[in-house]
This record gives structure tokens, C-alpha cells and sequence, in this order.
């Protein structure tokens, strides 16, 4: 990239300070991230669904967001922001605003890969020129960590309890950045918190200022919902891309290209020990799950290097 990375990661932040964002979440360091990738002359419009982040970061008459920033409901930010940037285009046609604006929305799992994926995939198919970014957390942690679509196979939730007549979630988890790619859209990536955020940095800039609808799906883990310590947020992120659970990719006018390829692929049990989520895969006579979430990941592994043409 032309710029300097380390100074880039100096701007200023966007997100202030004091929010009420748990120890160890990763939706605010997504924020942050993505955030700094927008150049600081211009100006920014973010929207937010319902969530952990909205009620945390925003409790009228406070905010901590220092633009412009509109709260919607849980099912509707695609369309909100798709409402916004087409208000902008025409008032920009009619010199009535000057000045680059950029618009991103935010959401959890639970209002995009399930209540707001209409709304999602509507935005995104009509191309407006806007960013709707993910924070994966793998439930809906907001309101008492019940499963949702993003939710791993066998994941103890407060919906698909373990215990005598449960093994967790039974199904298995939708691969949301497959099917926004399948969208045939400028922009797809799906990344997470690396040693040095060069990753989401960098796509983050991508999505914004490539012409048109992006999408980037980000793993932001949960203290409370996946029962790590907090200070484990940075480890669960790099157990997840170097077992393969959460690849980084990016998929750009239609050529699908991989981020990163670990040199030596851990086994998932390794992502699942720490998280108290998935204890009960290693009581006994349970390494037989194990085994099947395993198969799963390597399935998926396989075939993304095959849209990635690149070789085992």
C-alpha cells in the first residue's frame, strides 16, 4: 500500500472513549478499526442496528460517536443507509451539500445474518455506494446469549443449553460472507484482530472508497457469550484464523483472493478449549464432536481454496 501503516493507526479516533462496551469485546475495536480507515477530511455517516453496540455507545443525550449517527431498528440498517446515501446523492446533484461523505453500518450477527439480512442483501443488490459492516460475535449476545445463524455447531447457548438431552447448537453456522460475495458485489472481505491490524486496516480503506456496495464480515469475539478472559481477546482471534474456523479473504470484483495461509494449521480444538461455550465437547465420550466440527472446518477450508485457486 502507498501510505504509511504505523501513522495510519495514529488518527484520530472516531469512537471516544467511555462507552459501555464490556472488557475484552471486540465490536468497538472493529469500530475503531474500521473507522480509522476513512481519510480525516472527510466526513462520515454511520448507522447502527440494534445491538450490543448501539445501546452502549449511544444513550441519548450521550454518544460517543463524534459524526453523524442514526440509530434504526434491529431489522432495517441496509435500508436506512441505502436511504441516507441516495438523500446525499441527490442533494450533492442539486449543490445543495458540499464536501465527500462516506456511509458504513454496523451490525451484530443477529441483525445481519438473520433479522436484517433482507434489508442487508436489498442494500447490497441495488449497489448503493456504502460499507454495511458485521461484528460476528456468534449470538445475540445483547439480550441474554441466545443462538443465532452465525452461532458454531454445538455452542452452549442460553437457546441450545448442553446437558443430558443437548450437545449445544445442532446446526451448523451460515457462511454469510459466501453469500453477500454471491451477491456479485465491488467488495467482500471477511477479517478479524491481527498482531498488527494490517488486515482489517487495509481492507477496511478497500471497502470505502472502492465505488459501490462492500460488505466485511469481522470475528469480534464475546467475553460473556464465548467465556474466555478478557484479556484472551487478541489469542481467541489468532486461534481462529490459525485454525482455519475463520479464514481471511477478500473477494474483489469477482476474483476471490486469499488474506493468509497459516503455515501450520492448528487443530480446532485448540479455538474451542479456552471458550466455556464448548466445554462440554471435552467431557468424556464426547471427542466424537470434536472430530465432526473438525471435518466441518476442513470442508470449508477446502473449498474456499478452491474459489481461491489455490492449492492444498
Amino acid at each position: 500500500m502507498a501510505y504509511n501503516l504505523k501513522q495510519e493507526l495514529t488518527k484520530p479516533e472516531r469512537l471516544a472513549c467511555g462507552h459501555r462496551m464490556c472488557a475484552g469485546c471486540g465490536a468497538p475495536i472493529a469500530v475503531r478499526g474500521v473507522t480509522r480507515a476513512v481519510k480525516e477530511d472527510d466526513k462520515l455517516v454511520v448507522g447502527c442496528a440494534t445491538g450490543c453496540l448501539e445501546v452502549s455507545t449511544f444513550m441519548y443525550p450521550y454518544t460517543s460517536w463524534k459524526d453523524s449517527f442514526i440509530h434504526n431498528a434491529f431489522e432495517n440498517a441496509g435500508a436506512t443507509m441505502s436511504g441516507v446515501e441516495a438523500a446525499y446523492n441527490s442533494l450533492k446533484r442539486k449543490g445543495k451539500i458540499k464536501g465527500e461523505y462516506k456511509f458504513i453500518a454496523f451490525g451484530g450477527d443477529g441483525g445481519t445474518y438473520d433479522i436484517g439480512f433482507q434489508s442487508l442483501s436489498g442494500a447490497m443488490e441495488r449497489g448503493h455506494d456504502l460499507v454495511y459492516v458485521c461484528y460476528d460475535n456468534g449470538a445475540y449476545m445483547n439480550t441474554g446469549i441466545q443462538r443465532s445463524s452465525a452461532t458454531p455447531r454445538f455452542a452452549d447457548t442460553t437457546t441450545t443449553p448442553s446437558g443430558a438431552a443437548s450437545v449445544g447448537k445442532s446446526q451448523s453456522r451460515k457462511d454469510l460472507t459466501q453469500i453477500i460475495a454471491n451477491h456479485h458485489i465491488p467488495y467482500v472481505a471477511q477479517t478479524t484482530f491481527t498482531k498488527n491490524f494490517k488486515d482489517l486496516h487495509e481492507k477496511s480503506e478497500k471497502a470505502i472508497y472502492k465505488k459501490g456496495a462492500a460488505f466485511m464480515n469481522i470475528l469480534a469475539p464475546c467475553p460473556r457469550g464465548w467465556r474466555y478472559p478478557t484479556e484472551d481477546l487478541m489469542e481467541m482471534c489468532r486461534l481462529a484464523v490459525e485454525t482455519c474456523y475463520w479464514p481471511l479473504f477478500e473477494v474483489e470484483d469477482g476474483n476471490w483472493k486469499l488474506s493468509y495461509i497459516p503455515k501450520n494449521k492448528l487443530p480446532i480444538e485448540v479455538f474451542l478449549k479456552p471458550q466455556g461455550r464448548f466445554k462440554h465437547l471435552f467431557a468424556k465420550d464426547n471427542e466424537h464432536l470434536i472430530e465432526e466440527f473438525q471435518k466441518e472446518v476442513d470442508q470449508r477450508w477446502s473449498e474456499l481454496l478452491k474459489m481461491c485457486d489455490v492449492k492444498p
